[in-house]
């Protein structure tokens, strides 16, 4: 792993901020879109990327609320710093008073070291820096993911349990840990909050995560499951950040999820923005798995990345229920529809 010296480390204080923030992922979908909300309450935000970090993401993300995202971007401090190198983290957070951790690697694949190391590792890591410079309020970004099941039927809230088992994704068990990194901060006096988002629909500027939804869409996607999950609009979940971390509350978790939809209905609703016809052909369960072992048996024999695995074909045929009254109750948040937010990332895409 490659190190930092301190002199590769800077940051620009303005001296008109009282407090100053920080954003760990900031070139992702929640932390793209988390600055650009949070610059227009204050003058300037930091932002922590590697040395061979892209902005042109980021700049995507801005021109969705913007014609002129240069202007916003000029705000941002940058540092040069690496969420698993723990000197450049400390310094990073020197003169910090808040901090968003958003960076995580997002997958439902099997590259389990690097899942570890960003999600779990790196979360140890601010926690630590945050205890040691004393930050004032930390707000994590987790996933439905880490949330556990329900065997009655009701709604997944955020007292159900998890409990570890060979079905589950390690995305899903990385996120798990990487929580248990932040309640350990929290038993040690840090002032914290959870936050565990569905399925977040958003202006990315890449072609990963719920983005490729959009693009395989755009290009004329035939095949749908019957399975379905919470999902949530980008903008929803850095706003519900940005209000626990302005609030007293510590020490606890919120699920974020606008709608529990099926995922026809959300290929529907991008297939009806984008101007595309609606998948038509369902692929059960059964057919989904055994494509998925022939993918993983194909990829382990002659050493390339499966298409698709059994733990993903699972996920996407399973249906899951979320209850954000937790949220709702707690700062009265409302949520954006579903078909109202992607109705926007389209007219987006059509005009980009």
């Amino acid at each position: 792993m490659q190190k930092y010296s301190f002199l590769s480390v800077f940051l620009i204080f303005n001296s008109k901020n009282e407090k100053m923030i920080l954003v760990t992922g900031a070139t992702g979908l929640v932390g793209g879109n988390l600055i650009w909300h949070l610059l227009q309450e204050n003058d300037r935000v930091a932002a922590i990327r590697r040395p061979t970090g892209n902005l042109k993401a980021l700049n995507t993300i801005f021109s969705f609320y913007t014609s002129t995202p240069e202007l916003e971007l000029a705000k941002i401090d940058w540092i040069i710093a690496d969420v698993l190198d723990e000197d450049s983290i400390d310094v990073a957070m020197q003169g910090i008073t808040t901090v968003y951790h958003c960076a995580a690697v997002v997958t439902l694949g099997n590259d389990t070291l690097k899942l570890e190391e960003t999600n779990v590792k790196g979360t140890h890591n601010i926690v630590r820096a945050a205890l040691k410079n004393k930050i004032t309020k930390l707000c994590f970004v987790s996933s439905i993911a880490a949330c556990g099941k329900s065997n009655d039927g009701t709604p997944i809230d955020e007292n159900s349990c998890w409990t570890d088992s060979p079905t589950l994704s390690l995305y899903s068990r990385s996120k798990y840990y990487s929580e248990q990194e932040v309640w350990k901060g929290i038993n040690k006096g840090l002032n914290a909050v959870i936050v565990n988002p569905g399925v977040i629909l958003g202006v990315s500027g890449t072609g990963t995560g719920s983005s490729q939804l959009f693009i395989q869409v755009n290009k004329g996607l035939m095949f749908y499951t019957k399975g379905g999950s919470g999902y949530v609009d980008v903008r929803d979940v850095v706003k519900a950040m940005m209000l626990l971390t302005k609030s007293e509350i510590s020490g606890q978790r919120f699920i974020l999820v606008g709608e529990n939809c099926s995922h026809r209905d959300v290929l529907n609703w991008i297939s009806d923005g984008l101007g595309t016809r609606h998948p038509f052909i369902c692929i059960g369960k059964r057919v989904f798995l055994l494509f998925a072992f022939l993918s993983e048996f194909i990829g382990n024999t002659f050493h390339i990345h499966p298409l698709i695995d059994r733990v993903t074909a699972r996920s996407t045929t399973n249906r899951s229920y979320y209850s954000s009254t937790k949220i709702e109750h707690a700062i009265n948040f409302q949520f954006t529809p579903i078909e109202k937010c992607i109705k926007g990332i389209c007219r987006f895409m059509k005009r980009h």
